[in-house]
């Protein structure tokens, strides 16, 4: 009888040890200690995050789909990036997990979902990040300002300034942009120059004047841009931006 009576008593006193039901990150406590709990309590205790690995959900624009589902289903997976909301500093990287089965009407996107290690705890659950996602990488590619991309009746083209100093329109095919900068898949060359200002008062045939524009001095407060030529990116790769 006194055994049976202690090891009811360290049943009891079992009760009183709360083990967590998952792996996470525990946030800050809802009551403190001398507060009564009861087992269906509303709030709980605290509240514990999965954060390793978490999970993250964001949309592409339903043009981009068929391109990414190739890609996906290929089995060589597509690599995610996470960044901050500048879009400038890297907080992990991951894979492409899954694609909604449905795209919405209402915004012309679809969902996706990723999924990052996270083992150094950079992200945490409902941040907000911007997601670039990696679909192929284009070799030896024109890069041009996107200030000297034009559109008109025959497309998208730029003024391409020849060595007499007069401007022609060019027609291009363009590929993906990223920040102030726009790849060319055909219509440039390495090595020639494009208008980047003033490109609405031009016509063909119109006779320019070439300005270079130096950097001012760190001293001075108002700093000059240089000028701009296009450049060859030996190794670009391409990506959707959300």
């Amino acid at each position: 009888m006194d055994r049976g009576l202690v090891a009811n008593a360290k049943l009891q006193l079992s009760y009183a040890r709360i083990t967590a039901p998952i792996t996470g990150r525990l946030g800050l406590r809802l009551v403190d200690q001398g507060n009564i709990v009861h087992a269906s309590d509303a709030n709980g205790l605290a509240v514990i995050t999965q954060i390793q690995p978490i999970a993250v959900v964001f949309t592409l624009p339903e043009d981009e789909l068929q391109s990414v589902m190739k890609q996906f289903r290929s089995g060589e997976g597509v690599a995610i990036e996470a960044y901050d909301r500048k879009g400038k500093i890297k907080l992990a990287q991951g894979q492409l997990l899954a694609v909604d089965n449905q795209i919405d009407t209402s915004t012309g996107t679809i969902k996706l979902k990723g999924q990052f290690a996270n083992e150094d705890g950079a992200l945490f659950s409902n941040q907000f990040v911007n997601i670039k996602m990696y679909m192929d990488t284009l070799h030896s590619v024109t890069i041009i300002p996107t200030a000297a991309i034009q559109r008109g009746v025959i497309g998208t083209f730029v003024y391409v300034v020849k060595e007499d100093q007069t401007v022609s329109v060019q027609p291009l095919i363009l590929g993906p942009t990223e920040d102030e900068k726009v790849a060319v898949l055909e219509g440039l060359q390495p090595g020639e120059r494009v208008v980047v200002d003033g490109a609405d008062k031009l016509r063909e045939g119109m006779k320019v004047k070439l300005v270079t524009r130096e950097p001012a001095p760190a001293s001075d407060e108002a700093a000059s841009l240089p000028g701009k030529k296009i450049y060859q990116d030996k190794d670009r790769k391409s990506g959707n931006n959300e």
